[in-house]
Order: structure tokens, then sequence, then C-alpha cells
């Protein structure tokens, strides 16, 4: 489990909702460097924990989407304690690729949490950060940006995530892909050992 990869919908740990971690260990750190390396691999600004099939309250951004530009942030046990306003822009998602719509969110928010070395963060963010880390957010709580899309616009989606839908039961059946209750036993042991 210490080589990640980026799962694509809907494998099931994406809908599941994160617990949070009560430890950072070397291992977490491992992890926190490699969702780094695998979202700026595909071209991405954040990548939470359960895009890796990690199901930690745990996600990595960097708007800029540039190691040598940007500023990288890593949020651990997140809480958006308020928000105002609302904003509406294209999405997109490294877990389901290739597929972007229009979401309605927050214009501006206050997030709380920590960092990968314990330190406090406090918050309030606008433009692309607030929506970044929202979009993140939302992922730890199993919901994907699909779910906020307008069902009229979801639709004109259907047939792509069809397949990704038709993909997953493929892997699965083939053996490339662990069954659903295979992945749920491992979720559980990593909430046992972290959460």
């Amino acid at each position: 489990m210490s080589h990640l990869q980026i799962i694509n919908y809907p494998h099931p740990t994406l809908r599941h909702v994160s617990k949070p971690l009560k430890k950072v260990d070397k291992l977490v750190r491992s992890w926190i460097q490699q969702m780094f390396e695998l979202m700026y691999e595909a071209k991405g600004i954040g990548l939470a924990a359960n895009q890796v099939d990690l199901p930690f309250q745990m996600f990595v951004i960097n708007p800029q989407g540039d190691r040598a530009t940007g500023s990288e942030m890593v949020f651990i046990n997140p809480v958006i304690k308020s928000s105002k306003g609302s904003s509406r822009a294209e999405e997109g998602c490294l877990s389901i690729p290739s597929v972007y719509g229009e979401v309605s969110r927050p214009a501006q928010i206050h997030v709380t949490g920590f960092d990968h070395l314990g330190n406090p963060i406090d918050l309030v963010a606008d433009g692309l950060l607030a929506r970044v880390i929202q979009h993140e957010y939302d992922h730890l709580q199993g919901t994907l940006f699909i779910d906020r899309m307008d069902p009229n616009d979801r639709r004109t989606l259907a047939d792509r995530l069809y397949e990704f839908e038709l993909e997953l039961q493929t892997f699965q059946s083939s053996g490339k892909l662990a069954d659903n209750r295979a992945i749920k036993e491992r979720i559980d042991a990593l909430e046992q050992q972290y959460c």
C-alpha cells in the first residue's frame, strides 16, 4: 500500500466518507509526496486522499499546478466553517478524466485544519483557491463535482460515465482490481491503524 495511483469513477473509495487522521507518520508523509507527484503528472491542481484509495481526511493542492511557481498546500482534517457569495465555473476531476461541467459554489470560504507538520490552518479563501479547496473537501465527503451539476447538464455526460462504470466492472471481473468486499476490508484496516 506504499505505492499510490489515481483511481477512477465509480471506484467505491470515491464514495467513502473519509475519517479524520489521528497521526501523521513517515508512511503518511510518503503518501503526501506521492499525491503531489501524481497530481502534477496528471496536470491537476488538487488531489484528495480517497482519489488514491486512502480513506483519510487529507488533500493536497497547488492552484497553479506547477511545483516551480505554485504554492503547495496540504490539508489534514479540514473543516469549512463558513461560506458566502456564489460563483459558477467549469470543473473537472482527475478521477473522471476528460469530463467537465459547470458547478456553482460559494465564492468565499473560511477553512480550518492542519498541515502535514501539525501546523494549524485558518484560512479565508476566494477565487480559484476557494473552488479547489471546496472540490477536494467534497471528495472527503464522498461527493463528486458531477453530483453538484445541474441535472440536465449531467445527463449529457451519461454515456461517458457509463463507459467508466463498464471499465470498473471489467477490471473487477478480470481480477485487475479487487472486488468491493476486499476494498472495504482494506479501508477498514487503514482506518483502524490511522483514524
